[in-house]
């Protein structure tokens, strides 16, 4: 069976840093494009972040361009998200998905980058 679980999740300080992490089991990641998603209450759920099949191969929304950055250990099957100069709009339940496309949603007709298997999210929260 395919699973995924997160964590690194919590509360920081605005300005601060979080890197979550993703374990994929059930499937060889280096097989599957990965993405990032988040959603907060009274907000559609935003893609901000996905790797192709490498660490090179990224692509981010402006919302989040230059603070968080994508990667991911093939050998480990481990999919991470790290997160910088942390804002109180960042806070949201993070989610890491297995997807089919990778890129600007608008050159897609499949929503959420055609996410197949999602794990079960990680709370955070960005506050004083």
């Amino acid at each position: 069976q395919i699973q995924l679980g997160e964590s690194g999740g919590g509360l920081v300080q605005p300005g601060g840093s979080l890197r979550l992490a993703c374990e994929v089991s059930g499937l060889k990641m280096e097989y599957s494009y990965m993405g990032w998603f988040r959603q907060a209450p009274g907000k559609e759920r935003e893609g901000i972040a996905c790797s192709k099949s490498s660490s090179s191969e990224t692509w981010y929304p402006d919302s989040v361009k230059g603070r968080f950055a994508i990667s991911r250990d093939n050998e480990k099957n481990m999919l991470y998200l790290q997160m910088n100069s942390l804002k109180p709009e960042d806070t949201a339940v993070y989610v890491c998905a297995t997807v089919f496309f990778c890129g600007d949603p608008r050159e897609f007709t499949s929503p959420n980058w055609g996410a197949t298997y999602w794990g079960q999210g990680t709370q955070v929260t960005v506050s004083q």
